[in-house]
């Protein structure tokens, strides 16, 4: 196993990769790790990093229109929220649930209010480690 560091961000999270696989943090890489374990473990399946979720989509002049350029100038960006880690786990008597989880360090506001509509469009509930 190989740690690489990189210059840190405005919250003090350093970039760190491992494996040649590049994270946010040392927390974000540290339970990536536990998850690869888990999954090979059995414990887990369908392990994903980086899944995107829409939670408003882009805004644009003319919506109906069929094709991008048709719809003309984008009048407000897309909101979305990327979850650090998808996966399937599975459980003994129940049967398998999706889970979404977010390794956060510090919640920003943004964060709060993608947390929140994540519940309200999608009805997941963020597991946040």
């Amino acid at each position: 196993m190989t740690w690489k560091r990189y210059p840190g961000n405005k919250y003090g999270s350093r970039k760190v990769e491992v494996d040649g696989v590049v994270f946010d943090s040392k927390r974000e890489a540290a339970r990536y790790q536990d998850l690869r374990l888990m999954e090979k473990a059995g414990e887990i399946r369908d392990l994903q990093r980086q899944v995107k979720y829409t939670l408003i989509p882009a805004q644009y002049e003319h919506p109906e229109s069929a094709t991008k350029k048709g719809r003309g100038k984008c009048l407000e960006r897309e909101c979305a929220y990327i979850a650090d880690f998808v996966y399937t786990a599975i459980l003994p008597d129940c049967g398998t649930v999706t889970v979404v989880e977010d390794t956060k360090g510090f919640k920003t506001k943004d964060y709060i209010i993608k947390r929140k509509l994540m519940l309200s469009v999608y009805g997941i509930q963020i597991q946040e480690i």
